[in-house]
């Protein structure tokens, strides 16, 4: 197996982990769960806010159910360009995060709106991670294959 088939599995397995926090523990502060969001708690005392705010939730985790599944036909149907490209737009991608949640996030934190306090740190530490490994996964898959 390549090692960008590895670096997508392994993106593929948390994300999964990720789907499944939303769609049946949305409270939980793991993964992609909301309960580090002191608004999600509150937003149950506002039916239609919280009827929005699970909505929200849902869509989020159909969005990235679609994500699995694509990257699944890829990493079954795909040849090494394939996943060569799927790699470097999943790092396009989830850079995508510094521009417009990561500033939200660390607003929020620093307005004391999530709980535990320097969440949204962790939460970049951890994008950057994500970002690194692919990153990673690229480069020595370019190097290995560089006279082919």
């Amino acid at each position: 197996m390549d090692i960008l088939s590895i670096a997508i599995i392994f993106f593929l397995v948390l994300e999964t982990l990720n789907i499944t926090i939303l769609y049946f523990y949305p409270n939980s502060r793991m993964g992609n769960g909301v309960g580090v969001f002191k608004a999600y708690d509150e937003s149950k005392s506002h039916p239609e806010v919280h009827a929005l705010v699970n909505y929200l939730v849902n869509w989020v985790a159909g969005t990235k159910l679609i994500f699995v599944a694509l990257l699944i036909v890829i990493l079954v149907t795909g040849d090494i360009t394939t996943k060569l490209l799927v790699v470097a737009a999943l790092i396009f991608s989830i850079l995508s995060f510094y521009w417009r949640l990561f500033p939200a996030i660390r607003e929020m934190d620093q307005q004391g709106w999530i709980n535990p306090r320097g969440y949204s740190r962790t939460l970049g530490i951890m994008i950057a991670c994500f970002v690194g490994g692919f990153a990673l996964a690229l480069v020595v898959h370019l190097l290995l294959n560089a006279g082919v």
